[in-house]
């Protein structure tokens, strides 16, 4: 009952992150406030006349129960401010939304995480900073945020999940749709390793007003926004400007100074507004971020049952290369694939190796 109040709480019309803050903070919980009498909302600030009429409208629970079959039905979860699950970094940020559409496997309250942004109209020189740098936080076991769009977002996530980085893309839309459409496979892709995350219901469109909003959303949940090649103007000098407004730390890298898609990290830099970095060791330098134990060490201390020789061996040569398929574990090994078929479903059943699509496997 708790969620379709707090469903309801977010499609009353003039009810925001602010007054919404202020309505539980004086109630309790989003129940509570929908059966108060109207004379208890006059001495609360920001509460109009539209407030309190939208708070008696049957047509607002109907619409939540709507949107609360439609998250049961596809496995979303809802986050509420206040609650536990809440995002902690971004429940930290005045403007934080009052409740969060989640879909995915990735820890919002990692250790790390780390937004990345920049212009839909990457070049070359942007998309070759983005995928390095990319690769170079796999040793800091970082979380990426990026909003699914064109441009250097798409390539941040999906440079994240080549490198089974945990990725998040957050929507300017309902969960019921992905946009623009070109990113469904990878959208599909980033549920298993990483999830998507959005402020709107199923049935909000992609539209042009959204993204701003969006923007916060990347900024409030991150340590640090780097923003990689941007223009003078865009979403990604606002979310530079939302993360230095929420006291984080904003990272931009330079670029030529005749580039139109330079000039905004350049601009970034020259008013103070990011830090420059050229590579990962300047990031790990300003956030004083150890890097983490190499994986081989981690592995071999983890591992929660004793291998065989052969298994042993298996294992070896997948975690020497993240990831890889069984056509070249058998090359290098030099098996028969019948008999590596079997040490790798041991593996498996074991928890030390994880199958993904195409007979490609990684350590778990």
């Amino acid at each position: 009952m708790s969620l379709l109040y707090q469903i309801a709480l977010t499609k009353v019309n003039g009810i925001g992150p602010v007054i919404g803050r202020s309505l539980l903070s004086h109630f309790g919980n989003a129940e509570a406030i929908f059966s108060a009498p109207k004379k208890d909302f006059t001495t609360i600030p920001g509460v109009n006349s539209r407030v309190i009429q939208g708070l008696s409208n049957p047509d607002v629970l109907k619409a939540a129960e709507k949107e609360l079959q439609f998250t049961e039905k596809h496995g979303i979860r809802l986050l509420f401010w206040g609650n536990s699950d809440y995002p902690k970094r971004l429940a930290e940020c005045a403007d934080a939304p009052l409740l969060l559409y989640y879909r995915g496997t990735a820890d919002l309250d990692a250790a790390r995480i780390v937004s990345i942004v920049g212009t839909r109209n990457a070049t070359a020189y942007g998309k070759s900073i983005c995928a390095d740098f990319v690769k170079a936080l796999l040793p800091y076991q970082v979380t990426v945020i990026s909003g699914l769009a064109y441009g250097i977002d798409s390539h941040a996530h999906r440079n994240a999940l080549e490198h089974r980085i945990p990725t998040v893309g957050v929507l300017g839309h309902g969960l019921d749709r992905i946009y623009p459409s070109a990113n469904r496979e990878m959208a599909a892709r980033m549920l298993g390793c990483g999830g998507l995350l959005t402020e709107f219901p199923s049935g909000t469109k992609p539209d042009r007003q959204n993204f701003p909003m969006r923007n916060r959303i990347i900024a409030g949940l991150a340590d640090v926004t780097i923003v990689v090649e941007a223009a003078p103007k865009g979403g990604a000098l606002i979310t530079a400007e939302l993360a230095n407004s929420y006291s984080r730390d904003v990272c931009a890298f330079p670029g030529n100074l005749n580039q139109e898609f330079s000039a905004g990290s350049n601009y970034l830099i020259k008013t103070h507004r990011a830090h420059l970095i050229t590579d990962v060791k300047d990031l790990q330098y300003l956030m004083n971020w150890e890097v983490a134990l190499s994986p081989t060490v981690n592995r071999q201390r983890e591992l929660p049952i004793s291998l065989d020789t052969s298994q042993q061996r298996v294992y070896d040569v997948i975690h020497a290369s993240e990831q890889l398929s069984i056509d070249e574990i058998s090359r290098q090994l030099q098996w028969p694939q019948s008999k590596l078929a079997v040490t790798l479903l041991e593996l498996e059943m074991n928890g030390v190796v994880i199958a993904l699509p195409g007979k490609v496997y990684r350590t778990a």
